[in-house]
Formats: structure tokens, C-alpha cells, sequence
């Protein structure tokens, strides 16, 4: 039996779900822009999920663009805010984005464009006396995270879109980890495109949305058909599409009882801060994810607290999963100013809805053996250790 907390990294597909889409990979085959009406029904399914996707997060249904992932969202999203003015030069980002946007600007770097990355204090939160001083007039972008998939600190979204629109610039969000734990309604905001990923609200993988305001000049990144109103090219996948539309209705209903989730995060964060010594929660102290928690565990590798979880069947994570085959330390707590001792031994659960306070105390019941078990084989056990002051050095300077 498995107990699951990686929901950051990707989550269960709902049951519903799965019913709701099994039939598109079955029966109801049609391609949905063909005329008859074998087609026509598929078509219709397709619209409906687009309508549920919509109702989710407070849009209009035109302003819902189908496409794979978020990485292609966040793709699309910084190109066409790009193309939009092109004689603008500039792009505003943080230093604690997902690499779907740090190497994208990177990439752009390279190709004769200027990127501030904007700072995050100890807690991971953002400055805004930072953001105005970095936004001009020549920006042409501001995209940034709506809440931080390794900690869960949500930025001040609206705050910086205003800014953002103050000198005329396109405000992109990836908000892969805050659609479906926290309300959004982008009727009334200064968001212009903005991100979701099917897989992170119990849908399946291989689908998400770019949601694109009415009245932005959008430029398509992938050309050819006419599907998406012209806007993202290929047939679409609709059995997943069908998918991610009842996803998004069954997160607009759980959306009232997220407390729970909040709940069951804030007991494991105090029943493991009181058994364990030298620990500490990475990015309290701010506005976070319900369901999200990152904490540090000193003087030992996460690597092996995961390796120890799993013997016991759960699952958690150290970081992103898209860059957990790196042996460098997460790059969102680094840029968080955290010492040495923390960056390497911190431990991120992220609930679901399915989460039950059964699995939460089973971790509760193993961690503080595998912590004193590991502090036991590790040759720092302080923070005065020589080595440690010289590696806090190397990620400070």
C-alpha cells in the first residue's frame, strides 16, 4: 500500500475522471472538427470541457486554449508575449521560477534579450519595491509563478500585475500549482496569459490549458490547422480534454473543503517540528498552498530520508521532479539564502484531496527514527563544522 504525498509532482487520476473519459478512447472516436455527426458529438463533449475549464477559473470560454503541458503553455505564453512587441527588449522573471521558464528566458538571453531574475527573501516571497524598480517601460513580459511548486508560497499576484500594467506589459502566470487549491477568477485580473497542467488536478497527464485574455494580440507557436480557433495547431486529444473539463468541475467543488487538506498539512508540520530537532519549515512564516509543505531536516542528504520513505512506502520528494536527477541543491532554497545544513536535507509532502490523516500520522510515526538513524552515519552534526561554514560560503557569495 502506497502512501502518496508527491502531489506537486503529479496527482491520481479522479475516478470520475476516468469514467467520464474512458469513452473517447473507445466508442466515441470521431474526430470533433469533422462535419457529420459522428464527429459532431465528439465536438460537443469538447466544447463542454471547455466551458467546465472556463467555469474553473472565472474566463470566458474563448479565452481556453487546449494544448499538452505546462511546459508548452509556458512556452507559448513567453512567445507570443514576445511577438506581441517585438521592439521590446526586455523581460522581468524570478530566480525561483520552474525550468519551463528559466530556461526558456535563458534560452532568450542567448538570443540578444535582457532578463532581471527577481529575488526571494528567506520565507521565498517576493519584494515589490523590487518588481517596480525592475519593470519599465521597456518590458515586454513579466511572467512569474502564482505559488512555488517546492514550497508552496503563493506570490502577490494581482500586486504585480499591476505594476506589470503600469508600463505596459504582458503578465504571464504559470499557475500549475495554484489551479484547483486556490479560487481564481481572471474576469477582473491583470493576468493577460496564464498556465495550468491537467496532471497537478487529478487529470491525466499529456494535457493542460493557456488561457489567453480576450483582446491580447495572441500569436500561435505551433502552426498548421485551423483547431484552437487558430491558436495551437493539432487534433486535439479530446479523451483527455474530456478529462481535464471534469477534473476542473470536481476542483471547483473541492475548492470548498481545501481546509481539510490545510489541516492535515499543519499537523504534520507540528507533530514532526516537535519530535525532531533541528528542523524547520522552508518558506513559513508566508502565504502558502493549503496542501503543500517543505521541510529541513539538518545535517543529512534528502536523497536518503526518500530512500528510507520508500522502504516504508511513502512518497515524497526533495524538489521539482522535473529536476530530481540533479545532485545540486534545489534552486528555489539556495535563492532563499538557506544555510548549507538545510539546502540538502529538505523534504517536500504535498497533500490531495485523497490524503487521510491515517497516512499523515504513518509519517509522522517513521520520520523522527529515519532522521536520528541518518544523523547517526553523517559526520556533520553542527553548524560549526569548518566544512559546513565553507559550503555556506560557496552558496551565499
Amino acid at each position: 500500500m502506497v502512501t502518496y504525498l508527491d502531489n506537486n509532482a503529479t496527482t491520481q487520476i479522479d475516478p470520475d475522471v476516468l469514467t467520464a473519459m474512458l469513452p473517447y478512447l473507445s466508442n466515441l472516436y470521431g474526430n470533433p472538427s469533422s462535419m457529420h455527426s459522428f464527429g459532431g458529438q465528439v465536438g460537443a463533449a469538447l466544447q463542454n470541457a471547455r466551458a467546465q475549464v472556463a467555469a474553473l477559473l472565472g474566463a470566458e470560454e474563448t479565452e481556453i486554449i487546449f494544448n499538452s503541458c505546462g511546459s508548452e503553455g509556458n512556452n507559448t505564453a513567453i512567445h507570443a508575449a514576445l511577438a506581441a512587441q517585438p521592439n521590446k527588449r526586455h523581460i522581468v522573471t524570478t530566480a525561483v521560477e520552474h525550468p519551463a521558464v528559466l530556461n526558456v528566458c535563458k534560452h532568450l538571453e542567448k538570443k540578444g534579450y535582457t532578463v532581471t531574475y527577481l529575488s526571494v527573501d528567506g520565507r521565498g516571497q517576493i519584494d515589490l519595491m523590487e518588481v517596480e524598480a525592475a519593470v519599465t517601460g521597456g518590458t515586454a513580459l513579466v511572467t512569474t509563478m502564482y505559488a512555488n511548486n517546492e514550497t508552496g508560497v503563493v506570490f502577490p499576484i494581482e500586486q504585480i500585475g499591476a505594476i506589470a500594467k503600469e508600463c505596459g506589459a504582458t503578465f504571464h502566470v504559470d499557475a500549475v500549482q495554484a489551479v484547483g487549491k486556490l479560487p481564481i477568477t481572471l474576469k477582473n485580473s491583470t493576468i493577460d496569459l496564464l498556465t495550468l497542467s491537467g496532471h497537478k488536478l487529478h487529470a491525466p497527464k499529456g494535457i493542460g490549458v493557456l488561457y489567453s485574455r480576450r483582446g491580447f494580440r495572441f500569436r500561435p507557436f505551433l502552426l498548421g490547422g485551423h483547431q484552437e480557433r487558430g491558436r495551437r495547431a493539432g487534433t486535439p486529444n479530446v479523451a483527455s480534454i474530456v478529462a481535464l473539463g471534469k477534473a476542473a468541475e470536481l476542483a471547483q467543488q473541492h475548492l470548498q473543503t481545501v481546509d481539510r487538506e490545510a489541516k492535515l498539512r499543519d499537523a504534520l508540520e507540528q507533530q514532526l517540528l516537535a519530535a525532531i530537532p533541528e528542523c524547520e519549515v522552508n518558506g513559513g512564516g508566508t502565504v502558502r498552498l493549503p496542501n503543500t509543505t517543505n521541510i529541513g531536516f539538518k545535517y543529512i542528504e534528502g536523497e536518503a530520508i526518500l530512500f528510507m520513505l520508500d522502504k516504508h512506502g511513502i512518497c515524497a520528494s526533495s524538489g521539482s521532479a522535473c529536476t530530481s536527477g540533479s545532485l545540486d541543491p534545489s534552486h528555489v532554497l539556495t535563492s532563499m539564502g538557506l544555510p548549507y545544513t538545510i539546502l540538502h536535507g529538505s523534504i517536500r509532502f504535498s497533500l490531495s484531496r485523497f490524503t487521510t490523516g491515517a497516512e499523515i500520522q504513518q509519517v509522522v510515526s517513521v520520520m523522527p527514527a529515519i532522521v536520528e538513524k541518518l544523523r547517526a552515519l553523517s559526520p556533520f552534526n553542527n553548524d560549526q563544522s569548518e566544512w559546513l561554514q565553507s559550503r555556506d560560503l560557496v552558496h551565499t557569495a
